[in-house]
């Protein structure tokens, strides 16, 4: 038997993998082959999928999570067993960033498909163990390992070819494994499932009271929709994981890598990382509750119902949707990061630039993919370089211009309260977390329109791009151009009239997710400060409108004193003297017609 190399210095940090054969014999023979191998010691076995995904969701949370999944695909599966497919895919949804490394014959039927989802790797039956067992380090460490016989089948299939570099490359299934490497969504703390219920039955309560009106009745029916829908999503999908923080991948060598993984898990779930405060609610099951109802409503209709048009309408509703997930996750992992870093309340401010152009850029990199390239007849170009050189322009244009974006960092870091109608609200009252939740719908919507304006000005006439990306009602050129105009005047307006209108009223319009679609709310805020800024055509647009403030009532009081005046003239005077010179002439006409009739009687 070859002698199989180890990693001395890292033996004490094995491989986890879980191993899902449902052949008995095989799936005995490489656990016991697996466990000759020092570091990889951890094996351990299922034999259905179903149990598979069991095993995963019970140990995710756990600091010995499962770091690879080797799972052997056979010819003839059982009719009750789920696809491979759907078994691959819900992998990637308990955990997005765990790598499967396939193990089958050249001519499984469907390994496009498999591909297409962003598997890691994938190795032939009969594979000697000292190759499969390298081919395992490498998946684990976050390269690409497709066997050749498997890309000889791919070819022939006419499959987007798979480079063997141990790095991320320009295809299909890398560009793909790359936009699933967001931080996973954390999973509910029980707390979360016990609010859902506490309101549910409140719900009930008043859907039982007799006296309510019709309108009444469907705003709780409404809302009781949407809390049936996060317990779903919570049970169903979130389950009961802690949040992983990922990495800053420097160089993923992997045991390295994965034991600082681990740390961070087992820091988040001791509590290390969660901020308290002198209540009973932490900041992160408060952040649990906000974000599970963003979750549910991202399941409705996200049609734009403002007149006000959006760069996101652009995309069709899948994509949106998937954008939307993406600056959610991405957002919970840059508050996971802060929180890791201890960054303290009088940093925030000073580092805000930075933080929303990060946010921004590695959602852009993650929903194109960092290697997604456009083929044009006469160049090669790559997406998201070009995208990301108007990092200052969305700064100026959209990012800097999101309303309290330092006070929802506060409430979700430290639980500070919101000021809301100049009142101030606890962190952990419902008022707060309904205005916090406010806040970073709009942040969402905004962070999404600036992820596609770039895209809009550099690759707005591609082909490729509107097929792939755009709402089919808008793939003419003409359309385009027709939305690109409305853009570019909602920005004019909105930059020399509606914004120093908000500013001069002290308001904020925000816009928040409905179980309809997208509509836009007004808050009320101070903002002193950006008046006293303000200079050229915007001031002068307030000046006007304290102008206007000033003469209109004087000019409303004159004019219904000069109306009744006017209506005094004409009802008393005019209208008395027309009655009277009017009953002259007809007395004239009568006396007329009396002396002719007695003078034809004589």
């Amino acid at each position: 038997m070859a002698k199989i190399p180890i990693l001395n210095s890292l033996v004490d940090i094995p491989i986890q993998i879980l191993v899902v054969e449902a052949d008995p014999v095989m799936r005995s023979g490489l656990l016991a082959c697996l466990h000759q191998v020092p570091d990889l010691r951890g094996a351990t076995a299922a034999e259905t999928r179903s149990s598979a995904l069991l095993v995963l969701s019970e140990q995710i949370e756990t600091t010995t999570a499962i770091d690879l999944v080797l799972f052997g695909l056979s010819l003839d599966p059982s009719s009750r067993e789920l696809s491979a497919i759907d078994f691959c895919q819900q992998v990637k949804i308990i955990n997005p960033n765990l790598p499967i490394l396939l193990l089958t014959a050249p001519q499984y039927p469907n390994l496009q498909g498999l591909l297409a989802i962003g598997i890691e790797g994938c190795c032939v039956r009969g594979t000697s163990i000292v190759d499969l067992v390298e081919s395992i380090r490498q998946v684990a460490a976050g390269k690409t390992i497709w066997a050749p016989e498997i890309l000889q089948q791919l070819s022939r299939s006419h499959a987007p070819h798979v480079t063997n570099t141990g790095s991320l490359g320009d295809t299909a299934a890398n560009r793909l494994r790359h936009r699933l490497r967001w931080r996973s969504l954390h999973f509910v703390e029980s707390t979360s499932l016990q609010q859902i219920d506490t309101a549910l039955a409140q719900l009930n309560t008043d859907l039982a009271n007799p006296q309510i009106s019709t309108l009444e009745q469907l705003i709780l029916t409404g809302r009781k929709r949407e809390l049936n829908t996060a317990k779903w999503l919570v049970k169903r999908v979130l389950g009961t994981a802690q949040p992983q923080i990922e990495p800053t991948v420097q160089s993923p060598d992997s045991m390295k890598w994965r034991l600082r993984q681990r740390k961070l898990q087992s820091a988040l779930k001791s509590g290390e990382l969660t901020t308290t405060t002198t209540g009973a609610v932490t900041p992160k099951a408060v952040q649990a509750g906000i974000f599970d109802r963003i979750t549910a409503k991202l399941q409705f209709n996200l049609e734009n119902l403002t007149p006000t048009p959006l760069e996101i309408d652009l995309l069709r509703l899948d994509k949106k949707r998937e954008l939307y997930y993406l600056i959610l996750r991405q957002f919970e992992g840059l508050l996971d990061e802060l929180r890791f870093s201890q960054v303290t309340v009088d940093l925030l401010p000073e580092k805000q630039s930075l933080i929303w152009q990060d946010l921004w850029a590695s959602v852009t990199t993650d929903f194109f993919g960092r290697y997604y390239n456009i083929s044009a007849p006469d160049l090669q170009r790559e997406i998201v370089p070009t995208l990301l050189q108007d990092r200052q322009i969305v700064q100026t244009e959209i990012l800097a211009k999101i309303p309290q974006t330092i006070e929802l960092l506060n409430y979700f870091l430290f639980q500070i309260p919101l000021t809301i109608d100049n009142i101030s609200y606890a962190g952990d009252t419902q008022t707060a977390a309904d205005r916090a939740g406010d806040l970073l719908e709009n942040l969402i919507v905004h962070l999404a329109n600036a992820v596609i304006q770039p895209l809009l000005n550099y690759f707005g006439n591609s082909d490729e791009i509107k097929f792939r990306f755009f709402d089919r009602r808008l793939l003419s050129t003409r359309e385009i151009e027709r939305f690109r105009n409305d853009l570019s005047w909602r920005y004019r307006l909105d930059r020399y009239f509606s914004d120093p209108q908000a500013i001069f009223e002290s308001k904020y319009h925000l816009f928040i997710f409905t179980n309809y679609g997208i509509k836009r709310i007004t808050i009320y805020a101070p903002r002193s400060q950006e008046l006293a800024r303000l200079t050229g055509l915007p001031l002068t647009v307030t000046l006007a409108l304290e102008t206007r403030d000033a003469i209109v009532p004087r000019l409303q009081s004159a004019a219904t004193i000069i109306g009744s005046v006017v209506v005094y003239l004409l009802t008393e005077v005019i209208g008395r003297g027309i009655g009277l010179i009017g009953r002259g002439v007809i007395k004239g006409i009568g006396n007329i017609w009396q002396e002719r009739n007695y003078n034809h009687k004589e």
